[in-house]
């Protein structure tokens, strides 16, 4: 997994370059050091995990605004998640206006 730099939301592959599907930066991939880090050896494939989003049983809204470019909401729904293995929580927001999502830890 890769997280963006600039948004701190999740990436995804296109080629040879990391885009993130928030904010659009995009980052070099690194075929050798993605290698180092994943195997698939011995491992099943369980189809997609659930992805968490904020407005589900959610009617909890506070005052954020959206970092989506063409969006001045400044109202999310949001979240708290603990973080994997951590011992403090990360904030997922979504907006109330355009649906874009981002977190915050």
């Amino acid at each position: 997994m890769q997280f963006c730099d600039e948004c701190g939301s999740l990436m995804h592959t296109e080629g040879d370059t990391w885009v993130c599907r928030s904010c659009e930066n995009e980052e070099p991939r690194d075929s050798q050091a993605e290698a180092a880090m994943a195997t698939q050896d011995g491992q099943r494939d369980d189809g997609a995990p659930a992805v968490a989003d904020a407005t589900q049983g959610s009617t909890e809204t506070m005052q954020e605004p959206c970092p989506a470019d063409d969006c001045d909401s400044d109202r999310a729904y949001y979240e708290m998640m603990p973080k994997p293995g951590g011992s403090y929580e990360v904030r997922l927001f979504t907006c109330v206006e355009c649906g874009h999502k981002w977190r915050e830890s």
